[in-house]
């Protein structure tokens, strides 16, 4: 393969923001005001350049580069004096360059995302500079401008608070790990060990897109890009074996969006969770894990359901991969993800250090073709479709974790977070279930605008202390919040996941989504029964209570399930909600 300089250039800057990232895991201690602009130094070239057509583009796009690396640059040489500032700019120079900033990253967000989530942001900035003239109880009493701008620019109060650092020392080593697994022949060995597992059931194509969507989703961090990958391989299968084309979009959407859930990287959620809770990475795990595999039972169910339905048979002996290919390419991410668990769990070693391991056994698997063995000149190829992947995956994680650091640091210096979390409280009447509902609403209308984990990110800070308030733990407030932010990649008007599936098979989107819904709704129940049944979450505490949970809210599911999606008559659906809603909140009738 003959590759362009253009190529060459992106893989050499994706290759430095690897060797960056991973540097700063080896070199031990960096000072926060020199690792987190470095960051954001390295993301513009990517936000700016990287997708730039016409010269004036790449013209507009070089002078913000080198406007921002040069700001970025500049708090990192002067770290240490900026210090000794306390946060108050000096000098009208520092001033402009704040302002610089802040309009750079409200650009980054913009050019990775659309508009939503940097125009909540620059609301957010407006209310912190005027808000002072707006009456009542939402006011506030006014902030210094060279105080305001240089907590957010200068100090670890805005854009290089604690959101930032996560994004800098886990996230983006967790995105540079899936780059490194999706580069080489891990994906496939996704495909072919579900496909083993579940291809020859009833409704066996569905199962496979359930299965490698979840081992898939649970790297990558995005519902949508989980359909776009491994939708292109079982959407076709789908359709050939006669599935509607309807099901077919749904099941991809449902189990892709899953996979932002399941242990054990989940995507960026965890570990933003990590920060926000204090809650060490392997108890968040062990909370999640059995909500997944609940989510995931559900819509096991509800294939089932489809299933006999519409007759669906399994998958053919003779399109089922040998267990030699399953063996073979299983090893392409069973080795890394071994090396991940066992570093973190038996060494006891940091996540992001397990991570690091993890992808120098990932790059040494991308040096082997799964047929023919060592293979040099693939594995460069491969090794520069990681490092370019890596650099963009990481530009669009950072673009959002960085402007969604403005909202944060905002509701932290005007107090707002904590006039809206009283608003929830008495807008609830003090009781918590009216708090959950309405907690679920506004994650559901903001996550339609910005991705999962900006929407988890600004819902937890304004209600999380609201729920924990009223009496909830810190982890069952936050996976309340996380799972319900996951509402709209399935949910209309705005449902992502859906939108993509069903352009992929040609499909009304509108029929795609009852049908995920459907099939989905471990989603919309399963959060709530966190709340009602709070042994699910506590595993690592309890696992009698919590496999006890597990069961009762299983079979609540698999009645709701057979409900909503069986051909039953009326009067045996009725009764199925009603005994799946009693089992599933039998505690709450108690």
């Amino acid at each position: 393969m003959t590759y362009t300089r253009s190529h060459l250039v992106w893989a050499a800057l994706g290759l430095l923001m690897i060797v960056a990232h991973l540097g700063l895991i080896f070199y031990g201690l960096v000072p926060n005001l020199v690792a987190r602009p470095l960051h954001l130094a390295l993301i513009l070239p990517w936000v700016f350049l990287y997708s730039a057509q016409s010269r004036f583009e790449v013209s507009l796009g070089a002078v913000l580069t080198v406007l921002g690396i040069g700001c970025c640059v500049w708090i990192a040489l002067n770290h240490q004096d900026l210090k000794n500032q306390y946060g108050f700019l000096e000098g009208t120079g520092q001033k402009i360059m704040a302002f610089l900033l802040l309009g750079l990253v409200l650009e980054a967000a913009r050019r990775m995302i659309g508009w939503p989530l940097p125009t909540v942001a620059a609301l957010m900035l407006a209310y912190g500079l005027f808000g002072n003239h707006i009456p009542g109880q939402f006011g506030h009493s006014g902030t210094p401008l060279p105080s305001f701008l240089g907590t957010l620019t200068i100090a670890e109060g805005g854009l290089w608070g604690s959101l930032t650092g996560v994004s800098v020392g886990v996230v983006s080593v967790f995105v540079i790990f899936g780059a490194v697994l999706n580069a080489g022949e891990a994906g496939q060995g996704f495909m072919n060990l579900a496909a083993g597992a579940a291809g020859r059931l009833k409704g066996g194509a569905a199962k496979v897109s359930v299965l490698s969507s979840a081992l898939f989703g649970s790297i990558s961090g995005s519902a949508s890009a989980n359909v776009a990958s491994t939708g292109a391989v079982t959407l076709p299968a789908m359709t050939k074996l006669g599935y509607p084309k309807r099901l077919a979009a749904a099941v991809e959407a449902v189990a892709s969006s899953g996979g932002q859930i399941m242990p054990p990287l989940m995507g960026a959620g965890a570990f933003v969770m990590v920060e926000l809770t204090g809650v060490p990475y392997t108890d968040i795990m062990f909370a999640a894990l059995l909500p997944a595999l609940l989510f995931f039972f559900a819509v096991w169910v509800g294939i089932d359901a489809y299933a006999t339905r519409y007759d669906l048979k399994g998958i053919p002996d003779d399109e089922r991969p040998s267990r030699r290919d399953i063996f073979i390419t299983s090893c392409f991410f069973a080795v890394p993800f071994a090396v991940l668990l066992i570093s973190m769990f038996a060494l006891k070693f940091t996540p992001q250090y397990s991570a690091a391991l993890a992808i120098f056994a990932g790059l040494f698997a991308l040096l082997f073709n799964g047929k023919t063995g060592l293979d040099l000149k693939l594995g460069t190829e491969r090794l520069g479709n990681a490092c370019i992947n890596a650099g963009r995956q990481i530009a669009m994680i950072g673009s959002i974790i960085i402007c969604a650091a403005i909202v944060i640091g905002v509701l932290g210096i005007t107090g707002l977070g904590v006039k809206l979390t009283s608003f929830i409280v008495s807008g609830s009447g003090g009781l918590l279930w009216p708090s959950l509902l309405l907690t679920a609403l506004a994650c559901l209308l903001l996550g339609m605008e910005v991705p999962t984990t900006a929407a988890y990110v600004i819902c937890v800070s304004v209600a999380g202390p609201a729920l924990i308030d009223l009496g909830l733990e810190p982890l069952q407030a936050h996976l309340f919040v996380f799972w319900f932010a996951l509402l709209s990649t399935i949910t209309p008007p705005v449902c992502g996941a859906v939108f993509i599936a069903s352009g992929m098979i040609g499909e009304n989107w509108l029929k795609v989504a009852a049908c995920a819904m459907a099939l989905g709704i471990g989603l919309y129940f399963i959060p709530l029964g966190m709340i009602a049944n709070p042994e699910i979450i506590a595993l690592k505490l309890n696992m009698g209570g919590a496999l006890g949970a597990l069961v009762q809210m299983g079979i609540g599911l698999g009645c709701l399930s057979f409900a909503i999606i069986s051909k039953f008559n009326i009067a045996i659906r009725a009764i199925l909600l009603v005994a799946g809603l009693g089992i599933f909140f039998i505690r709450l009738l108690a």
